[in-house]
């Protein structure tokens, strides 16, 4: 008979985890930072005038994007520090150099911010590449801070490795080292310049498509393996089943779905038919993984000593689905892509999977990081304040996010009809689309649902900030027993 128990220890905080909460809170405030200057920007759409001179929409959304990415990054990282040591079964190895390294990721990424933010007004130079921004959309940072990335993922796959070898290894930890040497690596490639547009293309895409939806895609596979143990006992040799098929399919269909991105920069014909296939497959495994260790619970009683953690990771597997599948397969086929390509459609798509993906599954791994610190405190049913604050926040922000993707979905479709079906994708077609009732509605609504997505934030700080704080009940053990053992005969 198999068991998976929940660990109810209480005590200090070890080495990885008090580094893993630094982590957090510098995550934290890098959202609010994001959801600060989406607002921005989604005014500027309504108001173009909105700090003209002093905040040009283009920085606040270079600033809202960027941020949105570091912040995740930074929960990618604290999730791994909180996990590692209890899958390794050992302490932390090199405490100093990864306290060091944050501290170092942490000013670089404050410089970057205020660079983006000051100094952005003259001509592009080589100087100004190194200094101040490479004029990537989405990979801005100028070239010293894509080396100082490279470095502390370096540093980051120094620890966790090192710690695995000291300790235990597990199908989980064997998964996540050979992904954190491809979050190092493939982000080199937005390091290469060349003056051919297409062939910058090319390269830029294996950073934004296989950097951030790859690599990032199978660390939250392993970061979800573990969090439905924790939170529900699931069964390891089932969501480390799982773990493996995302990694096949994620690393043959991610590479495969990468020629979605190349329809239109000149190659070959036949990535139409590849990449609009291959690009749908992603997030399948890791939505199978949570149906089956949520089927698997269930028959022992759905227990769980962490419900808001449970009700992210579950809102997790359909926001990753939805998002990251069924709206990005809905625009990336080519016949489909010719008319959407450049559209609010396309930033539909990014909202939904950016917070259903990726965003979710942070939220989920600080609540049980919070669980900890209160002393493994219950945190489930009948809590003090009856848990209203973390229920609100979880729906405000889900309610805000999918308010915002079919905002921008009807003005992308708008924008796709006027633009490209009627006016053939001219310059006038463009200026008539931004003109457009439709699209001008679709603004004001993205806006309307972007305050109820600040709401919940707003919310969500307030519960991390007080959850459990008053809570006396300790955390009860919950073993699962394995599906698939075999009845005695």
């Amino acid at each position: 008979m198999s068991t998976n128990a929940i660990s109810v220890e209480a005590g200090p905080l070890s080495a990885g985890q008090r580094i893993a909460m630094h982590y957090f809170v510098a995550a934290m405030i890098l959202f609010f930072a994001q959801i600060l200057f989406g607002v921005i920007a989604g005014l500027q759409y309504i108001y173009p005038d909105l700090f003209f001179g002093q905040l040009d929409f283009s920085v606040a959304r270079m600033v809202h994007i960027n941020a949105m990415i570091v912040w995740l990054l930074f929960g990618f990282m604290g999730a791994v520090y909180w996990l590692v040591e209890d899958e390794a079964g050992t302490d932390l190895v090199g405490v100093g150099l990864a306290k060091i390294n944050f501290w170092i990721l942490t000013a670089a990424v404050t410089v970057v911010v205020l660079v983006y933010l000051f100094v952005q007004i003259g001509p592009g130079t080589k100087t100004t590449l190194w200094l101040i921004n490479e004029g990537r959309e989405y990979i801005e940072a100028p070239r010293w801070a894509d080396i100082g990335i490279v470095f502390c993922v370096l540093v980051f796959f120094y620890n966790v490795s090192a710690t695995f070898m000291k300790g235990r290894w597990s199908g989980i930890s064997g998964v996540l080292v050979l992904d954190l040497v491809a979050l190092a690596g493939l982000y080199v490639a937005g390091m290469y310049f060349t003056p051919n547009i297409s062939v910058d293309q090319h390269w830029w895409w294996w950073v934004i498509h296989l950097w951030v939806e790859a690599t990032w895609e199978v660390l939250v596979g392993c970061i979800m393996a573990w969090g439905l143990i924790k939170t529900l006992g699931a069964n390891r040799r089932i969501v480390t089943t799982w773990l493996y098929i995302e990694v096949a399919m994620m690393f043959g269909s991610g590479i495969l779905g990468l020629g979605h991105h190349y329809f239109w920069i000149g190659t070959p014909e036949y990535w139409f038919t590849i990449g609009g296939f291959f690009s749908a497959l992603e997030p399948v495994p890791l939505v199978a993984m949570v149906v089956h260790a949520v089927y698997d619970a269930g028959r022992h009683g759905f227990k769980s000593n962490n419900h808001p953690a449970l009700a992210w990771l579950i809102a997790h597997a359909f926001g990753n689905f939805f998002g990251a599948g069924v709206w990005g397969f809905m625009h990336t086929l080519p016949q489909i892509n010719l008319y959407t390509h450049g559209t609010q459609w396309t930033s539909s798509h990014g909202h939904l999977a950016f917070f259903g993906a990726y965003a979710t599954i942070n939220i989920a791994i600080i609540y049980l990081a919070i669980q900890r610190v209160r002393g493994n405190v219950w945190m489930s049913a009948e809590l003090a304040d009856r848990g209203w604050k973390w229920k609100w926040s979880l729906g405000l922000l889900n309610a805000g996010v999918l308010g915002m993707t079919m905002a921008l979905l009807i003005a992308g479709y708008d924008q796709s009809f006027i633009e490209r079906a009627l006016e053939g994708s001219t310059w006038s077609g463009y200026f008539k689309a931004q003109q457009s009732a439709w699209f001008l509605q679709g603004m004001v609504w993205r806006m309307i649902f972007g305050w109820v997505t600040t709401a919940g934030i707003v919310l969500l700080f307030w519960d991390l900030l007080t959850i459990g704080k008053t809570e006396k009940r300790k955390i009860k053990d919950i073993s699962v027993v394995s599906t698939l053992e075999h009845a005695p005969a």
